[in-house]
């Protein structure tokens, strides 16, 4: 039932009454589907002002720098919670009892193991592949190994799926690794935590034991918590709509995998990394922050401000007491990373970036704690996109779960009209 009601007078077609919904936060929703059978549609590039779903798992208020899980903020749950618990509550609505949280994350570990034939489906790929192109692939291939959860139409068989894609991810993206570096894959080990886990199938060889270190594995849990979800990005639209097709679950994360690997998308890190490399040295930095500032340089200072966020990103503040915390831990001495640190207290001081709140934001923090990790600029966004799986499933869910269409978005038309074929010996 409408809450209120809007009323759109277009020339020629006289004045057209619309429903206008409340959601229970945020901007009130004017439904248009009421101008199709009157031969209109909405112009909108980007999707920027049109709700295509209606959703209950993440809110964001870009303005006010608020994230909501299922109405939890998101420092709440990185400071209290751990990134199994915040995948159960993106997927289920509700955070789990003490025998809910250990029932899910056994079930978790037990599913982490990939079939053996995916293994020899790595050495299709060059060693120097980006790992993003290689992850999209075997992703993918997943429902060619998985046949018994791939009923969508199934609760239960969903639920699998969700297991094992959230399970199995880490290990995919631990595999990528060790292919592109040479070394031979590490079975996951039960007994480790996800992001322990993550960091021993990454870092570990067979040549010795090897001890994970509780500082780096907290922070790269709070890595995968805080890209769990993001509400109706990029690649969580894509997603729901390969979803909405009736595709499989892992065909649909593949796609959103393919969507997150543009560079405006999941590539932000990555940029930022790049982007201290092009500095190069500290020296140059002041020389660098004025091109940023100068309106016809095309330098741009990335990892600064965000598109949704105009206040400062809920996301940072833990993420700098994450990256404070590693730094302090391994006392790197990098000429990137004194780059970073600099970089961050002028955009903290100058009157340039405070006034137009340009704060560093989620990809400038997870790209230095990556970087100090060890953990090469090419697996950044491999990183992310292990770290938002839950939220991908949790939409795709969301959507298969109740009655849903296949997306057909529209166009404005400005090509021909309609003209005859000319024979080819006539033209």
């Amino acid at each position: 039932m409408a809450d209120k009601k809007a009323q759109l007078i277009v020339e020629g077609h006289g004045t057209i009454d619309l429903p206008v919904y409340s959601g229970t936060v945020g901007p009130d929703v004017v439904d248009v589907r009421g101008l199709t059978p009157e031969g209109l549609f909405t112009y909108d590039p980007g999707f920027v002002s049109t709700a295509a779903c209606e959703s209950k798992i993440t809110y964001i208020d870009g303005d006010k720098g608020i994230l909501l899980h299922r109405g939890y903020p998101i420092d709440q749950l990185a400071n209290q919670s751990d990134y199994l618990e915040t995948c159960f509550l993106l997927l289920y609505g509700e955070l789990p009892d003490k025998k809910e949280k250990e029932k899910f994350s056994n079930t978790i570990r037990n599913h982490t193991m990939l079939h053996e034939q995916l293994s020899h489906f790595f050495n299709g790929f060059r060693r120097d592949a980006h790992p993003m192109a290689v992850m999209c692939g075997v992703v993918g291939a997943l429902s060619a190994f998985y046949h018994d959860s791939l009923d969508i139409g199934n609760e239960r068989h969903r639920e699998v799926a969700a297991y094992r894609l959230i399970a199995k991810m880490p290990t995919i993206a631990a595999m990528v690794y060790k292919y592109s570096i040479g070394q031979p894959f590490m079975a996951p080990r039960n007994e480790l935590s996800y992001a322990g886990n993550f960091l021993q199938m990454m870092f570990a060889t067979p040549c010795e034991e090897y001890q994970v270190n509780p500082i780096l594995e907290k922070a790269m849990d709070r890595i995968f918590l805080l890209h769990a979800d993001h509400e109706q990005n990029a690649s969580t639209s894509t997603v729901r709509l390969a979803g909405s097709s009736g595709a499989n679950p892992f065909a649909c994360l593949a796609a959103g995998i393919a969507a997150l690997w543009g560079p405006a998308h999941g590539g932000a890190n990555e940029a930022v990394l790049n982007m201290l490399e092009e500095i190069g040295d500290e020296d140059k930095i002041d020389e660098f922050v004025a091109r940023a500032k100068d309106k016809d340089d095309p330098f741009r200072l990335m990892g600064f401000g965000h598109r949704v966020y105009k206040n400062f990103d809920p996301r940072a503040k833990v993420m700098k007491q994450t990256c404070d915390e590693v730094l302090g831990e391994l006392g790197v001495d990098d000429p990137l990373l004194r780059i970073a640190t600099r970089l961050e207290q002028i955009a903290l001081e100058d009157p340039y970036f405070v006034e137009r709140k340009l704060y560093p934001n989620v990809d400038f923090y997870s790209g230095i704690i990556l970087k100090a990790i060890g953990i090469p600029t090419e697996m950044f966004t491999v990183i992310f996109a292990t770290g938002r799986t839950p939220g991908w499933i949790a939409h795709w869910h969301e959507m298969i779960s109740g009655p849903y269409r296949i997306g057909r978005p529209r166009q404005l038309y400005t090509g021909h009209t309609q003209r005859d074929y000319v024979p080819l010996d006539k033209r």
